[in-house]
């Protein structure tokens, strides 16, 4: 599966910058990817975080791994934590 990549940095609530990929099928629009980057912030404690178009910018498109795949195929998307990321 190609899969588009979607390179966000959020503020969260302490000031502090959150870095992760939102990683969905390349027919996703980016309107979608922003709102699966938003339930991400969710169920990390930073939901109502500021996440647009500017926070969360297209960045390529790329074959998926399998365990990727398999999650966008259940959820719509993965997230790649990068910094700042709860774990």
């Amino acid at each position: 599966m190609e899969c588009a990549v979607y390179d966000t940095y959020v503020t969260k609530k302490d000031g502090r910058i959150m870095h992760f990929d939102v990683v969905v099928e390349t027919s996703t629009v980016q309107e979608k990817a922003i709102e699966y980057g938003k339930e991400y912030l969710s169920h990390s404690g930073q939901a109502g975080q500021k996440m647009t178009s500017e926070e969360c910018q297209f960045c390529h498109i790329q074959a998926a791994p399998p365990f990727v795949e398999k999650a966008i195929k259940q959820n719509g998307y993965w997230i790649q934590k990068m910094e700042g990321c709860p774990q």
